[in-house]
C-alpha cells in the first residue's frame, strides 16, 4: 500500500510533544512492513544544518493564499528503504525559534502557516510520482488538507481516487481562528457552514478534517468513545456523533529501539526483569544528580510533562502538599504554564530534601527519571493516549494514573485483574483522590515482593509498533475499500477560487 502521511511535527526533525514520536514511530514501522510511505512536514529552522542530506524535489510550491500567492520549495530524505520524508521550506513560515509559538504566545499567523502547510499537502499528495492510496492527516495544522484533497480531486473527477484518515491527538486543540481568515483557504464561502468549517461564527481546522475525512482515528479506544461525549467533545461532539461509524480508537505503541532498557545511551546502568539490580542503582544515581539524599528506601515519584492543567497539575501540587508530609521524593521535568512553574520551583524551595524539579525538557534525563523512580504520576483530566505510561511500564516504574482515556486503557490496577495488575487508578479529579492513590502506591512499596510482582506485569506489556500498524492498516483498508462514507447530501461541493 502507498501511504502519505502528514504532520506539523516529526521525531526526530522537530518536536514538542508526543504527536511527533507517534508519526515517526508509525511512519517507520509502515515502511518495515512493507509499504511505501511518504511523510509531509515542515522544514523548521536547524533541520538543514543537522540532515545536509535533504535534495530538492522537483515540485515547486507556488500556492494561492488569501489575496496574495506564496511560493515555496520541497525537500526530501529517505531514512529508510521505503521511507520518505518530505519537508515543506518555506522561510517567512517555518525558520523561526518555535514550531507553533514563541515566549509562551502563539504565532498571530497560525492560521497562514498552517493552510500553507495544507495546500502543500495536498499538492504533494497531487503531484508525487507515487499516488498515495491514502492520506493520514494528524492534528488540526493539517485539518484543511482534507477539505483541498476533497475539492481538488471532484473538480478532476476522482472522487475515489485516494482516500482520507484523520487522526485526533488532543481534540481540545482544534486551530480556531476569525472568520475573515478563510480567505486564506481561497475556497468558495459556502464551506464556511454549521455543517461545513463555521464553528460559532469562526474558522475551525480541525472540524475541516473531521468532516471531509473518510475514517477518523483517536491514539486510544478509550479517546474515540470520550470525544463523542458532551464532557470531551470540545464542542464537536455533535458531529463525531454523526461520525460515530467511522471512528477507530488505536493505541500509540512505544518505539522500543528508543525505550530500553537494556541497550540505553542515556542509563549508566541496564537492567531488565530478570535482572533488576541495575534499577536501584539508575535510582541511587538519579537522586545524587537531582541532589536529593541518596537512600535507596526512600519512593521515588516522577512526572514527566507539560505544565499544564490537563495533565492534571493543579491537582497534582494539591496532593504534593499534603503527602509531602512522609517519607517520599517527588521529581519533575517539564515546562508549560508560567504559574505551574513557578508553583513547582516554590514546592522545591520549601521542602529541598524531597524535591527536585528542571523546567524545560531534557532527553537524557528523561529516561534516567523513568528508569531511577519507583512511581509515576499522571493525574490528567483526560489523557488521550499517553506516552510515559508506557515508557514508565517498560522500565519497571508503577504508573498511578487517573482513569480516563488512554490511561484507563493501558494501566491494569488490582481491582480489575489482582494477578496482571500494573498499576494504580482512581477516578475522581481532586488533590484528595490523587493522595489517596499516593498513599496506596506507599502500601505497595512497603510489600516488596508484592512490588515485585507489579514490577514483572508492568515490564511485561507489550505496545510495540507492530501491532498498532497492524491496527492502522485495517482502518487504512476500510478507507480503501469503503467508497465515499464521508460526503453527506448536505455537504456542498463549491469550487476552489484562487484570489
Amino acid at each position: 500500500m502507498k501511504i502519505l502521511l502528514a504532520s506539523s511535527e516529526v521525531h526526530p526533525y522537530s518536536k514538542t510533544g508526543g504527536l511527533a514520536d507517534m508519526v515517526g514511530a508509525l511512519a517507520k514501522t509502515l515502511a518495515r512492513l512493507g509499504h511505501q510511505v511518504g511523510l509531509v512536514t515542515p522544514l523548521y529552522g536547524g533541520i538543514r544544518e543537522r540532515f545536509p542530506a535533504l535534495k530538492r524535489v522537483p515540485l515547486p510550491l507556488d500556492l494561492p493564499l488569501g489575496r496574495r500567492r506564496a511560493r515555496g520549495d520541497v525537500w526530501s530524505l529517505e531514512p529508510e528503504t521505503g521511507f520518505t520524508i518530505y519537508f515543506v521550506e518555506q522561510r517567512d513560515f517555518y525558520q523561526r525559534s518555535g514550531l507553533y509559538q514563541e515566549n509562551g504566545a502563539d504565532y498571530g499567523d497560525n492560521a497562514e502557516r498552517f493552510i500553507f502547510f495544507s495546500k502543500a499537502i495536498a499538492h504533494l499528495a497531487l503531484n508525487l510520482p507515487a499516488q498515495p492510496d491514502v492520506v493520514h492527516l494528524h492534528d488540526w495544522q493539517t485539518g484543511f488538507a482534507a477539505l483541498f484533497l476533497h475539492e481538488q480531486q471532484r473538480r478532476a473527477g476522482q472522487g475515489s481516487a485516494r482516500r482520507i484518515c484523520m487522526t485526533v491527538h488532543n481534540l481540545a486543540y482544534q486551530g480556531v481562528f476569525p472568520r475573515d481568515q478563510y480567505a486564506l483557504t481561497n475556497l468558495a464561502w459556502e464551506y464556511f457552514t454549521p455543517n461545513g468549517v463555521e464553528f460559532y461564527g469562526q474558522m475551525n481546522c480541525m472540524k475541516a478534517g473531521l468532516t471531509w475525512a473518510d475514517v477518523i482515528t483517536t491514539v486510544s479506544p478509550g479517546y474515540a468513545r470520550e470525544i463523542t461525549t458532551e464532557e470531551f467533545g470540545c464542542g464537536l461532539d455533535g458531529l463525531l456523533r454523526q461520525r460515530e461509524g467511522s471512528i477507530f480508537g488505536i493505541s500509540n505503541g512505544v518505539d522500543y529501539d528508543e525505550w530500553n532498557t537494556t541497550q540505553n545511551p542515556y542509563l549508566k546502568h541496564s537492567f531488565s526483569a530478570t535482572h533488576l539490580e541495575g534499577k536501584r542503582l539508575n535510582k541511587l544515581d538519579l537522586q545524587k544528580h537531582l541532589g536529593l539524599p541518596v537512600e535507596a528506601r526512600i519512593p521515588v515519584f516522577a512526572s514527566i510533562g507539560r505544565l499544564v492543567e490537563q495533565k492534571g497539575m493543579d491537582i497534582l501540587l494539591g496532593a504534593l502538599e499534603e503527602m509531602l508530609s512522609v517519607d517520599l521524593q517527588f521529581l519533575l521535568l517539564g515546562s508549560g504554564d508560567p504559574a505551574f512553574e513557578r508553583a513547582f520551583r516554590e514546592l522545591a524551595r520549601r521542602f529541598p530534601a524531597q524535591v527536585a524539579v528542571h523546567i524545560g525538557f531534557d532527553q537524557g534525563l528523561a529516561h534516567q527519571i523513568e528508569a531511577g523512580s519507583d512511581f509515576f504520576l499522571m493525574p490528567s483530566r483526560f489523557e488521550p493516549c499517553g506516552l510515559n505510561q508506557m515508557y514508565s511500564l517498560r522500565y519497571g516504574t508503577i504508573p498511578v494514573v487517573r482513569a480516563t482515556g488512554g490511561l484507563e486503557d493501558s494501566v491494569i490496577d488490582v481491582q480489575a485483574d489482582a494477578e496482571r495488575a500494573n498499576g494504580i487508578k482512581f477516578g475522581d479529579y481532586s488533590a484528595r483522590a490523587l493522595a489517596k492513590a499516593i498513599r496506596k502506591a506507599l502500601v505497595l512499596y512497603a510489600e516488596p515482593e508484592l512490588l515485585h510482582r507489579f514490577r514483572l506485569n508492568a515490564m511485561a506489556r507489550n505496545f510495540s509498533w507492530d501491532r498498532t500498524a497492524a491496527e492502522y492498516l485495517k482502518v487504512y483498508r476500510r478507507a480503501v475499500h469503503e467508497a465515499g462514507a464521508i460526503q453527506s447530501s448536505n455537504n456542498p461541493t463549491p469550487t476552489l477560487v484562487e484570489a
